[in-house]
């Protein structure tokens, strides 16, 4: 008798998201953000094949858990964007954007160079996807901070949100300019300055875009689907907005994360008041238990394609140092142009990658150069190396920079 393989597909599901609760509660007992949990629960599953354990290995290579993974990260970027508003974004004002600027250039040449060092024999665009996984800020823990310490309203605290935001834009644009220029060295071409600029433009054209024509449109939509008699419209169009922009922008040859992330800027509270005002939940609130039923499931994958032997390798450990040192030096240089203001706690707060590194990382792991992956697995490795130590040692430093008289 065969086992039903639905049946198999959710008993993994629920191991995946029962594992990845309890370690992402130990995390937070420990103070640390919950995906450091989920991602460690994820190298613990992926690696019990070290001790004789077989039973868990399918599940990193699912197609279906995959690709419910991926619809999670989407959902992720997705929030993330709604918990921002374009106004935000054009309020944040000129020191924000110089943060980030200098948030992002930094860190890429420092992460650039550190991969030139000690990976000589790999090639330029290796080098340069090391640097582009160190560019973006996951603001999420230093927001927990913030708020944890009542200090989410002060001058410091307002630079560091907007600058990450920003931060996040322009990751995404350095990931689409990355992705474009090794898809088409791969297929036997390579990118002139003026495509890469092209491509640059179409990242830029599309964000901005979308978010026009959202900004434009949304409003119309939501007041006209509020007038459908059943429940569950505002999810359905939520996401059909959040799915719609992240194909139309693979199919402009972006990363689909882009154009989550724009549904997300786009929709905001105002545009669909109607159907608050009858009672039912924000849409952030309805997406919310998606993003902690799925993202989890994409985490502990993450960590299941993390092989434990890698980490015995020096070089894997040398270069993941490398990699931490500058992706915190490279941070707090952007807080040196933050102006009138504790420069050290703004450096801080832009320190951790997180959830963002990982993105990057898989996406590096997905772009095939020369018949193998742009990210071995012994990058991998160092990147996820990085990731934990920017990640764990932003809560504790920002505390005592927040503290100090």
């Amino acid at each position: 008798m065969h086992a039903d393989p639905v049946a198999q597909i959710v008993l993994d599901l629920m191991i995946i998201l029962v594992g990845a609760k309890l370690m992402g509660a130990l995390a937070g007992l420990a103070k640390q953000p919950a995906v450091l949990g989920e991602l460690l629960f994820g190298v613990v599953l992926g690696n019990l094949g070290l001790l004789g354990v077989h039973r868990f290995e399918p599940i990193a290579t699912n197609d279906v858990i995959d690709a419910l993974g991926r619809i999670g990260l989407l959902l992720l970027l997705f929030e993330v964007g709604l918990e921002s508003t374009v106004g935000q974004m054009l309020k944040v004002g000129v020191r924000s954007l110089l943060v980030a600027l200098v948030g992002v250039a930094v860190p890429f040449a420092l992460g650039w160079g550190v991969g030139a060092i000690l990976l000589p024999e790999a090639s330029t665009f290796v080098h340069a996807f090391l640097g582009a996984t160190l560019t973006a800020t996951s603001v999420g823990i230093t927001a927990r901070v913030l708020k944890d310490l009542e200090r989410s309203q002060t001058r410091e605290a307002r630079i560091i949100l907007g600058a990450a935001v920003i931060d996040d834009v322009l990751g995404l644009v350095v990931l689409a300019v990355m992705s474009g220029v090794v898809t088409a060295t791969a297929k036997g071409g390579r990118l002139s300055t003026g495509e890469i600029a092209v491509v640059i433009g179409k990242a830029s054209g599309f964000l901005v875009g979308a978010i026009a024509v959202g900004v434009a449109v949304a409003g119309r939509l939501f007041r006209l689907a509020a007038k459908v008699p059943t429940s569950g419209v505002l999810l359905a169009l939520g996401l059909s907005v959040c799915f719609g922009l992240s194909v139309a922008a693979d199919k402009v040859g972006l990363a689909p994360l882009v154009g989550a992330f724009a549904a997300g800027l786009v929709l905001e509270d105002l545009h669909y008041r109607d159907f608050m005002a009858r009672g039912e939940p924000s849409l952030h609130e309805l997406i919310a238990p998606l993003v902690g039923f799925l993202a989890p499931v994409f985490f502990v994958l993450m960590g299941m394609h993390t092989d434990l032997r890698a980490f015995a390798s020096a070089k894997v450990l040398a270069l993941g140092g490398a990699l931490t040192v500058v992706a915190i030096v490279g941070k707090l240089a952007a807080g040196t142009v933050a102006g009138k203001v504790d420069r050290w706690t703004v450096g801080l707060g832009m320190v951790p990658r997180g959830e963002v590194g990982l993105v990057f990382a898989n996406i590096g792991q997905h772009l095939m150069l020369g018949g193998a992956p742009l990210v071995s697995s012994e990058n991998y490795a160092a990147i996820l190396v990085m990731v934990i130590g920017t990640t764990m040692i932003t809560p504790p430093a920002l505390r005592m920079s927040l503290r100090r008289p």
